[in-house]
């Protein structure tokens, strides 16, 4: 059974939405075992020119789906997502069986009464390049400054006020996203 989490930013997210948003989802379900309850996250956001994006996030026990579109049409993206979720699930059973034949039995996470798309191998990766750094304690704003003088895309550092270590990121739109370790 899925639980909808449904938040609108710059819109109000109206029972028609709410419904097709639901309707939408719902048709993965068929993915999952009968008892397993699956959360998921919607985020439905307006922008000044109009546009629309849709993000949803499902996060499982050794997975986390996550899909979004920008258009003008937020039934569309809604849609768009919802296949991108799909072809993820699909994809997501056939490396996980490859993977983790021994640690996470496919069952408990996806039913396996469907037919689990075939990808490619996995491209081997291999770390080319280490690099040590020394954390230094220092607050998100410092933080912000040095990632940018250092023209990189995050910076990994240590809060000065918990002693935590933290990683500040670029978005793809341009704001910062701040990842905080527990």
């Amino acid at each position: 059974m899925i639980k909808f989490s449904i938040r609108g930013e710059n819109i109000e997210v109206t029972e028609a939405i709410r419904d097709y948003v639901e309707s939408k989802l719902t048709k993965i379900e068929k993915y999952f075992a009968k008892d397993q309850e699956i959360d998921a996250r919607v985020n439905l956001k307006v922008y000044r020119e109009r546009s629309s994006k849709v993000e949803v996030t499902i996060p499982l026990d050794s997975v986390t789906l996550r899909a979004e579109d920008v258009s003008q049409d937020m039934y569309g993206s809604i849609d768009l997502v919802v296949d991108k979720i799909e072809r993820q699930i699909r994809k997501n059973k056939t490396k996980i069986a490859k993977k983790h034949r021994e640690k996470v039995p496919t069952g408990q996470v996806f039913t396996t009464e469907f037919e689990a798309e075939e990808v490619d191998e996995i491209p081997e990766v291999q770390v080319v390049r280490t690099k040590n750094v020394t954390l230094k304690p220092m607050d998100v704003e410092e933080a912000r400054l040095q990632m940018e003088l250092l023209g990189h895309d995050f910076f990994i550092y240590t809060d000065s006020e918990d002693g935590a270590t933290n990683i500040l990121y670029r978005r793809e739109d341009g704001n910062l996203g701040l990842i905080e370790a527990k």
